[in-house]
C-alpha cells in the first residue's frame, strides 16, 4: 500500500482539501493511504467556507484535526507533495527531500496553490472575493484529482531521486 502526504502550512485547507478530495475520489477500496499535515499546523477549526465546500463536494471534513509534519510523517509516507514553494523548500531544508508541487503532480506545471493571504494580501476588506478565491482553490484542487491520481505512480517510483 502507497502512502501519500500533501504538506501546506496549517493544514487547514490547501492540503486539507486535496487529502479530502483525494479520498473520495479514489474510493474506499483504494491501495493508497492518504493524508495532511503542515509546517506550521496548529490546533484549531477548520473554517465553515471550507467544510461548506467540500461537503458541496461530497466528502465532510468537519471531523480532521490539524496537525504538524514531523520526521515521523516523512518517514511513514511514500509521496509527499507540497502545495506551495515555500513548503517544498521547507521540507528540502528541514528533511533533505526534494518534492514535487500538486500541481506539478497533476499537470507538470510547476506552479504553486497560493493560500489565501498570498493571493488576496488585503482578503479583510473583500470577504466575498475571499470566499470566492478559497472556493475556487478547493474547486481546483478537487478537480485535478483525476490527473494526479493518473501521474502517481509516475512519482511513486522516482521517489528516490527526489534526496536532495
Amino acid at each position: 500500500m502507497l502512502s501519500i502526504l500533501f504538506v501546506c502550512t496549517g493544514n487547514v485547507f490547501r492540503s486539507m482539501a486535496a487529502e479530502y478530495a483525494l479520498r473520495v475520489q479514489l474510493g474506499e477500496q483504494s491501495t493508497y493511504l492518504v493524508g495532511s499535515a503542515g509546517i506550521d499546523a496548529k490546533p484549531g477549526a477548520i473554517h465553515p467556507v471550507i467544510v461548506n465546500r467540500l461537503i458541496a463536494r461530497g466528502t465532510n471534513p468537519s471531523a480532521h484535526i490539524p496537525r504538524a509534519l514531523t520526521k515521523q510523517l516523512v518517514k511513514q509516507h511514500d509521496i509527499i507533495i507540497a502545495m506551495g514553494l515555500g513548503h517544498r523548500e521547507f521540507i528540502q531544508k528541514r528533511f533533505g527531500l526534494k518534492v514535487p508541487l500538486f500541481n506539478e503532480v497533476s499537470f507538470g506545471k510547476e506552479t504553486p496553490i497560493l493560500d489565501l493571504h498570498e493571493a488576496i494580501p488585503d482578503w479583510e476588506r473583500d470577504i466575498v472575493e475571499a470566499r470566492a478565491y478559497v472556493e475556487s482553490v478547493i474547486d481546483h484542487i478537487w478537480e485535478a484529482v483525476p490527473e494526479l491520481m493518473t501521474r502517481l505512480p509516475h512519482f511513486s517510483r522516482n521517489k528516490a531521486s527526489w534526496k536532495a
